[in-house]
């Protein structure tokens, strides 16, 4: 998610850091972090300040190569790797990694979930993954879903992004509750009713991204998009669909997460504009195309199951989604691998431009990693990924843990695209 929206919604960010994410920093060497604000880190995708999305953009980077068929930096998930806190969780960027995890660390359940995602994606880091998955479960509350920190309100990007993580590890949502609810639960609850007031023109009803202080739901685009994606059991990969199994095209009183999911679907294809692009407007500025969100909203139109509009979304990104990534960076660009990944597009030839390698120009240079081989090793099969033992039988809901036979995150692994970051008031035409 680009990062404008991520600080106009981080409730503990200065009010400062809106003005700094809005305009990505310049390009430096990495040679240390500055006292007053953290520079570049070796092993980091990009050049950017990472106070506030240094794991998350290296998580989302390292899921896109991977599902871009590309071998992964080895520094770059030994960065990642470093980055985690003793108790399992992941703040947006640590610049002492060595030292203890402390209250100043600010530590989420945004950059924690995409963690996990990308231990899927890399492979063989179970143990981090569990301890990861373990501090979630802590921070989940009792109406089954989570907040961007623990102990604050859920919100549906970040149980999207939470939801992404249980299926990339093989852990049914419902088997994670609190309080007797679970995420699927939460999402529900955050479902705008079919006979809600919302964009006049639009079928099907859309997410809200939290509560409003009376209790009202607003439809969100961004949530929308999340809950849609994680309604239909996937994470930051979807792949291309073969069929369409999207909803109707009006809007049914939905019983389950994926009802909703799929009304929220219907929703989605509405928002896109006669070009292909959702269009949002932040407060004090004139509506514009947003690249980020309609990236997130064509990944969550192919997991529901409706490619046509999907790659209408593409489209526009084929057109204006470059410039965007090249001044955006790393998590731009992800966001384009996997826009495209999940409409069946080639990433690497996306107008004549190799997004994967564009993505990993980013990133640290030195020895690499396929994900794929390593998966490969922990499930039993040898280099060529011949399998050499029997695969673990999938469970009733289609996942297995990844450590065993190596899914990784293209069988439902976020939002992706998906911080909890969204800004509540955006709103689309």
């Amino acid at each position: 998610m680009n990062l404008r929206r991520l600080a106009a919604a981080v409730p503990l960010v200065a009010a400062g850091a809106l003005a700094l994410a809005a305009t990505p920093a310049a390009a430096t060497p990495a040679t240390g972090a500055p006292a007053a604000s953290p520079g570049p880190a070796e092993g980091l995708f990009g050049t950017q300040d990472p106070t506030y999305d240094g794991v998350w953009r290296q998580s989302l980077s390292l899921v896109a190569l991977d599902a871009a068929g590309r071998k992964l930096p080895v520094k770059a998930v030994d960065w990642l790797v470093a980055q985690q806190c003793a108790d399992g969780s992941f703040a947006p960027y640590r610049a002492k990694p060595a030292a203890d995890c402390g209250p100043k660390e600010q530590v989420d359940t945004n950059q924690t979930g995409a963690a996990i995602q990308a231990f899927a994606a890399i492979g063989g880091h179970r143990a981090e993954a569990e301890k990861a998955l373990s501090w979630l479960k802590s921070a989940q509350n009792k109406d089954g879903g989570w907040g961007y920190t623990a102990g604050s309100p859920s919100d549906a990007n970040s149980t999207s992004v939470v939801l992404g993580a249980l299926r990339a590890l093989g852990v049914r949502p419902a088997d994670v509750t609190k309080g007797g609810k679970s995420a699927e639960d939460a999402l529900l609850s955050l479902a705008l009713k079919c006979d809600a007031k919302q964009s006049p023109g639009k079928a099907g009803s859309a997410f809200a991204f939290q509560p409003e202080k009376d209790g009202s739901l607003v439809a969100n685009t961004d949530a929308t998009a999340a809950a849609v994606t994680a309604g239909y059991g996937a994470g930051f990969v979807v792949a291309a669909p073969h069929e369409e199994r999207g909803g109707s095209v009006g809007c049914e009183t939905p019983r389950t997460a994926k009802d909703a999911a799929r009304n929220g679907a219907v929703w989605l294809g509405g928002v896109l504009g006669e070009n292909g692009a959702v269009t949002t407007a932040l407060p004090g500025a004139k509506p514009k195309p947003d690249p980020g969100n309609t990236a997130d909203t064509a990944v969550a139109l192919a997991a529901a199951g409706m490619p046509e509009e999907a790659r209408e979304a593409v489209g526009w990104l084929r057109s204006e989604g470059p410039a965007w990534a090249e001044k955006t960076g790393p998590a731009a660009w992800s966001q384009l691998i996997l826009a495209a990944h999940a409409t069946g597009a080639d990433p690497a030839d996306f107008v004549g431009r190799d997004l994967p390698a564009k993505l990993a120009a980013t990133g640290p240079s030195g020895k690499t990693v396929a994900g794929t081989t390593v998966r490969a090793k922990e499930s039993g099969e040898n280099e060529k990924g011949e399998e050499s033992g029997k695969k673990e039988k999938d469970d009733g809901g289609g996942s297995s843990p990844w450590w065993f036979v190596g899914v990784g995150l293209a069988a439902g692994a976020g939002i992706g695209f998906l911080l909890s970051s969204r800004n509540k008031r955006n709103s689309s035409r």
